[in-house]
């Protein structure tokens, strides 16, 4: 088999020539395979001589059969020869011509695209940083609390924000009451928006056995086409109130829901705990910034169908989501929101393209500069890995996979490329500008003479 490659604008096409006595041999290779699949007259089945088969089935019946094999053989090869030619498509086989003399054909595969980095060292990028405020602190604090507070029923004052109201209602418009619009023993909490617009902030004040017409409007927006936009009249007894009552926040409490003694050392652990996670956010923010950075620097012509197979993991990763999340099917989720799933993928084209770009950029850098994963990466890795799992290094090596260590490869690369592009890269905090208009510096000098 010989072949030659020609390279086209972001395709190469791989011209294969087979002699007659390779096309021969593939024939009979393919004879060899299927003859059993065959009934022949006078003989057993799978005993028929391949000439007495072409001639019952007709001379081209192991064409197919011997081509595609004698394709696959070729292309592999090729591809095995080439490590430069990366497809990122099926290619396109025709076969140019076919005879005793033997066989020739092409196929056009598209490739992975070249990309022209631009700047990707020596960035200037705005720095990400988050700070833990007191507020922070008493935020997770006040959390803490209100999980471990208990109802109180109240019995000597009216209803007030943040209660919880046990009521009866009955609701009508222009007098008829409708359907839903009626319940007894109904709990709410005043504040919490659950209702229609007006009628929590109408109950503020209403004392226990109190009856009270609330006069609200639904919104235009409304799940009930009949109620959209109406005025409605709300009939409203309050049965009981109840509130909340906070645990006090002293050491008895930090001891209950904490590993500490004293809440300030409960305090200081909210604090530490806070600053990491900001601290990680942060650093995200900072990553995926830089990378946006070189990616929109860079310039490359991708593939229609790199797009396309990327919206398809888009598609599926989406489904998997709202199945693992709520359960429900992509089909189910289409009619909820009544689009189809051509408008979805479309909707998400641009996510797709960026995802590939991004991929495609961050390849390069990492060809440009040589990085690479080392055994000693990978020995720490495991290592560390193990230190953190209590496992014996040795054993874990003896069960590690092929796929595991391939996938703690791209791992430790992807985080060598981040290191990289964090380290030659400038982070700076963007400090904010204090602006003095001519008005202000007029009125200030004004004041300066009155003084």
């Amino acid at each position: 088999m010989n072949y030659t490659i020609e390279n086209l604008k972001g395709e190469v096409k791989i011209n294969f020539s087979l002699t007659a006595e390779e096309w021969e041999n593939a024939l009979n290779k393919a004879y060899l395979k299927n003859k059993a699949k065959f009934n022949v007259p006078g003989f057993r089945k799978g005993h028929a001589t391949r000439k007495m088969i072409e001639k019952m089935y007709g001379e081209g019946v192991f064409f197919d059969e011997a081509f595609n094999q004698a394709f696959y053989e070729s292309y592999s090869k090729a591809l095995d020869e080439h490590e430069e030619i990366f497809p990122v498509d099926e290619p396109k086989v025709d076969i140019d011509d076919i005879g005793k003399e033997g066989v020739s054909f092409h196929a056009i595969v598209t490739v992975k695209p070249e990309v022209t980095l631009g700047e990707y060292k020596g960035i200037k990028i705005d720095k990400v940083e988050y700070n833990v405020t007191a507020e922070d602190v008493q935020a997770e604090i006040d959390r803490a609390l209100k999980q471990g507070a208990r109802r109180v029923e109240v019995t000597d004052r009216k209803v007030e924000n943040g209660d919880i109201v046990n009521l009866d209602y009955s609701g009508s418009v222009d007098g008829v009451k409708f359907d839903g619009g009626t319940a007894s023993g109904q709990e709410l909490v005043i504040g919490s928006g659950s209702f229609i617009p007006g009628f929590e902030e109408q109950m503020v004040g209403m004392a226990i056995g109190e009856t009270k017409d609330l006069n609200v409007k639904f919104p235009e927006q409304y799940h009930s086409a009949d109620l959209a936009g109406k005025d409605a009249v709300f009939t409203v007894t309050v049965n009981k109130i109840e509130a909340e009552e906070l645990p006090a926040l002293d050491d008895e409490f930090a001891k209950n829901v904490s590993k500490f003694d004293t809440v300030a050392e409960y305090k200081a652990d909210i604090e530490k705990n806070l600053k990491e996670s900001k601290d990680r956010q942060a650093d995200m923010e900072n990553e995926n910034a830089v990378i946006e950075a070189v990616t929109a620097n860079a310039t490359v012509e991708i593939p229609r169908c790199m797009i396309e197979s990327q919206l398809d993991y888009l598609m599926q990763d989406m489904e998997y989501r709202l199945q693992y999340m709520y359960r429900m099917k992509l089909e189910d989720y289409l009619k909820y929101t009544g689009g189809t799933i051509e408008e979805l993928r479309k909707s998400r084209e641009a996510d797709a393209e960026r995802d590939v770009k991004t991929r495609l950029v961050l390849e390069a850098i990492v060809k440009a500069e040589n990085l690479d994963v080392t055994e000693d990466d990978v020995t720490a890795e495991i290592t560390r890995l193990c230190e953190n799992n209590g496992k014996d290094v040795e054993d874990y090596k003896k069960h590690i996979d092929a796929k595991q260590l391939n996938y703690m490869k791209n791992d430790l690369l992807t985080k060598k490329l981040i290191a990289f592009l964090k380290e030659n890269n400038v982070f700076e905090v963007k400090k904010e500008e204090k602006k003095t208009t001519k008005k202000t510096t007029k009125k200030t000098t004004k004041t300066e003479e009155d003084k």
